[in-house]
């Protein structure tokens, strides 16, 4: 079982930024997708982002031109720069990492965005 590290959450202002990172226990070059999924209380869990090996990505509409992911193979991390953030962008964020026929989760990090 892959782990992944989180960290990177806490509270903010409406219109101000919080920068996620994901570390997986095993080498970044052999994971095809890692991403975020968030949720908020009383919600389901939505992806909110995710990359691959070859940099494709995929985000929410929600946070479209908001956040931005990346992620770096000499690092061995995944980030999640959210910038502009809203109150409704208030949850838990959970890191998740996929390749075949695993699939990983972390263990989340709260983001709280006071207006």
């Amino acid at each position: 079982q892959v782990q992944l590290v989180e960290s990177g959450g806490g509270l903010a202002q409406a219109g101000g930024s919080l920068r996620l990172s994901c570390a997986p226990s095993i080498n970044i070059r052999h994971i095809n997708t890692m991403g975020w999924y968030r949720q908020a209380p009383g919600q389901q869990r939505d992806l909110v982002a995710n990359i691959t090996t070859a940099g494709n990505t995929n985000y929410a509409d929600s946070v479209k031109g908001r956040f931005t992911i990346s992620r770096d193979s000499a690092e061995n991390a995944v980030w999640l720069q959210m910038n502009s953030l809203k109150p409704e962008d208030t949850a838990v964020y959970y890191c998740y990492a996929h390749e075949g026929l695993w699939l990983s989760w972390g263990r989340g990090t709260r983001v709280t965005v006071s207006s």
